[in-house]
């Protein structure tokens, strides 16, 4: 005797983060931002690569960068002259699991502000959209914005010590991904994009979702 199933109603069916909006950062999430910003580092200041530590915080004072304006000077040098945004290396884990929450369901919002430094915006926006179709980074919205909690996520994935505190503050849902610059941010914290996807499987659920 056969089974009959109705192929419609199975499609029709939820997938587990179905309705859930994902937030999430490029530089430090999905780039390596500060291993190729070291590479440039030491080309701007002329000195070999292993004296620039890995161990820095936000602002990159350990390299001897003690002013906004040194800092934008080798900002705008990295993108302009090296392609940062687009040579930088993928975090080993993003395509991979980025696909997967997409595939359950998850609408992957990215939110970067790269447009911190004004009059090369057109190098910056086109460096990043380079980069995300030649890793294969799947997502539907790509937002360059400073207050990422505008955009309106569910859930954010940011590693920058003021945001993920700043979007905590307005009671949302950051995963700090751990690196050496937010080493005092508080759990929820992810050292890999595989904790990633447990935490935000673990939100989803205690959100409610599939919705």
């Amino acid at each position: 005797m056969g089974i009959a199933v109705n192929v419609r109603d199975r499609a029709r069916e939820p997938t587990p983060l179905q309705g859930l909006i994902l937030g999430v950062d490029l530089d430090g999430v999905c780039a390596d931002f500060y291993a190729r910003m070291r590479e440039v580092a030491a080309e701007w200041f002329e000195r070999p690569l292993h004296e620039l530590t890995e161990d820095v915080s936000y602002g990159l004072a350990e390299w001897g960068i003690a002013t906004e304006e040194q800092y934008n000077s080798l900002h705008r040098f990295a993108v302009t002259e090296r392609g940062l945004f687009e040579t930088a290396a993928m975090i080993p884990g993003a395509r991979r699991y980025l696909r997967q929450l997409s595939e359950e369901g998850a609408r992957i919002r990215i939110i970067t502000h790269r447009l911190a430094i004004r009059y090369f915006h057109n190098a910056a926006v086109t460096q990043t959209t380079a980069w995300l179709d030649h890793h294969g980074i799947p997502y539907w919205d790509l937002c360059f914005m400073k207050q990422k909690e505008q955009v309106g996520a569910d859930i954010y994935v940011d590693d920058s010590p003021g945001n993920v505190e700043s979007l905590r503050a307005k009671t949302l849902y950051a995963i700090c991904f751990a690196n050496s610059t937010n080493k005092t941010i508080a759990a929820p914290r992810a050292n890999t994009w595989e904790d990633v996807y447990k935490l935000v499987h673990q939100q989803a659920k205690a959100a409610g979702f599939p919705k």
